[in-house]
């Protein structure tokens, strides 16, 4: 509450002159229009300041220009007689709302959403105000998430879609954000990806993640699908480094069934001992041990891209991790579809995505695939590059999505958006707000679910489907372009320094420096910028 001060009234021995009549009339007509301190009403009043009245007695220029007295001593006091007015005003319409929060038979009068601070110059003219929103309590943000929704969920539908959202302030809020989106399905992190050390579970979380998860129909059996710390590399094998990644992995694990979640999803690492094969045996014997201080949860193997020394970029890692895996029952695998497009897995014509699936059941099997992460792809096929992007707007356009979402094996499996929320316009160029900073929309998930959803059964040659392509397509040009340029021009410099060393080398000299050339150009296109 602001600080109270009594504002005395100038007795008739003061120096000051009193204040024109008028301006105390309008002091009464105010007092009178809140039912309290009207004429004849002699109750005392109690004086306080109020932050805008306080900030006008700081400027001394409450007073207009029009009604300053033209000589210095004389304006001084004049400027005295309306902040003393002013304050009275206040005070009274104050001191009338004191006096309802104690009357036991009247409501108290709704909290004002905004305040407003004006800032004034000598001559008493406004220089600039400003409008402070009041912030809305936690209960109030709650509510609106599943009360006003940027879309309703789909009752019924075949397909699991949602998106990665937040769990900030607790693994319960991650419910409501998914509620919020429309979405049937989501992912989020147990607690934070950036850092080793994170607080326990907390109980009160617990208790009510699992009662939002029956209020909102969500199965965690099937619906959710933690994603593991970025930081965590099973397969490194450094008994330091190994112990760390695989405390962090464990506790996910552990959280995962207090929660009553079945799956969990990670990127299964990086060779950093330069033998592929030694880092997969170390990454599935890591795997089982977690298995066995655990009783179901059923670890996903990510697909991966960006090539080199990072595990999971062909369907024959996943194949060998898994034959070392020793409970079959509870490993598999998450498809997502940037990641194997970008690896070299082309799923962008019917023939060319029934080819990519045959491949996934020869070499790994389907009944090991349950979930997928739905993502466009900035980069171009076979680029290892790691860059998502909104639906129908990448290189692998809305055709390749139309043969996901029409996959009838897809069906009941959670389908998890990973695509960006910045907001673009019609011709892909980045929305700024006031401050110059990128705006975020929540709402783009929410579309995009909604795409998707009825992409099912739509008729790649229809009216509708065509103006869709044609306009996702032509939002996502700039960044298509910009990305096709960086890549080429890593290209020509790799094929420059390939034909550099070529120069007085024998035969046998000539192949390992081709290798060395490709190598490098491989690694230089997996750190492309973004």
């Amino acid at each position: 509450m602001p600080r109270r001060k009594t504002v005395e009234e100038a007795s008739e021995e003061s120096e000051l002159s009193p204040p024109p009549v008028d301006l105390l009339d309008g002091v009464q007509a105010v007092a009178g229009a809140n039912g309290h301190a009207e004429d004849g009403d002699h109750r005392p009043k109690k004086k306080r300041r109020t932050k805008e009245t306080i900030s006008a007695v700081g400027a001394g220029t409450s007073l207009r220009h029009s009604e300053a007295v033209s000589s210095g001593p004389a304006k001084k006091l004049a400027i005295k007689r309306k902040v003393k007015a002013e304050v009275k005003e206040e005070v009274e319409i104050d001191a009338a709302t004191e006096d309802r929060k104690v009357t036991p038979k009247k409501r108290r009068a709704p909290k004002r959403q905004t305040e407003e601070e004006v800032q004034v110059d000598d001559d008493g003219e406004v220089v600039e105000k400003k409008v402070k929103v009041k912030r809305k309590s936690k209960a109030e943000k709650e509510h609106e998430l599943t009360e006003m929704p940027l879309a309703t969920r789909t009752v019924g539908h075949k397909l699991l879609i949602g998106a990665h959202v937040s769990a900030a302030g607790g693994v319960h809020q991650s419910i409501l954000n998914s509620v919020h989106i429309g979405a049937n399905a989501f992912a989020l992190f147990l607690k934070s990806q950036r850092k080793w050390d994170n607080p326990p579970l907390q109980d009160d979380h617990l208790t009510i993640f699992l009662s939002r998860c029956k209020t909102h129909t969500y199965d965690p059996n099937n619906h959710i699908v933690p994603h593991g710390s970025y930081l965590v590399n099973l397969a490194h094998t450094d008994k330091d480094r190994t112990k760390q990644a695989y405390d962090a992995f464990l506790d996910d694990l552990r959280r995962c069934e207090k929660l009553g979640i079945a799956l969990y999803n990670f990127h299964p690492g990086t060779d950093q001992c330069g033998d592929r094969p030694k880092a997969i045996a170390h990454l599935a014997s890591n795997i089982n041990r977690a298995h066995a201080e655990t009783s179901n949860v059923v670890t996903l193997l990510e697909t991966m891209t960006a090539g080199g020394n990072t595990i999971g970029c062909s369907f024959e890692d996943l194949r060998d991790i898994i034959a070392l895996v020793s409970r079959k029952d509870r490993v598999g695998v998450c498809l997502d579809t940037a990641h194997v497009f970008t690896a070299g897995y082309d799923l962008r014509s019917p023939a060319a995505f029934q080819q990519a699936m045959e491949s996934l059941e020869d070499v790994v099997g389907f009944k090991y695939l349950r979930a997928l992460h739905l993502n466009d792809s900035k980069a171009p096929i076979g680029s290892n590059k790691d860059l998502h992007a909104n639906i129908g707007t990448g290189f692998l356009g809305l055709r390749a999505f139309h043969n996901v979402v029409n996959e009838p094996r897809f069906a009941g499996l959670p389908l998890v958006l990973e695509t960006p929320i910045e907001v673009r316009d019609d011709n892909g160029v980045l929305v700024k707000d006031e401050k110059g900073k990128e705006k975020e929309d929540k709402g783009i998930w929410a579309r995009e679910i909604k795409l998707l959803e009825n992409l099912v059964g739509m008729d790649v040659q229809s009216k509708e489907f065509l103006d869709l392509e044609r306009t996702l397509a032509r939002k996502g040009e700039p960044e298509r372009k910009r990305l096709e340029e960086q890549i080429e021009r890593v290209r020509e410099k790799a094929a420059t320094k390939s034909k550099t060393v070529r120069k007085g080398k024998g035969k046998n000299d000539v192949k390992v420096q081709d290798r060395i050339a490709s190598s490098g150009a491989e690694s230089s296109l997996s750190e492309l910028d973004e």
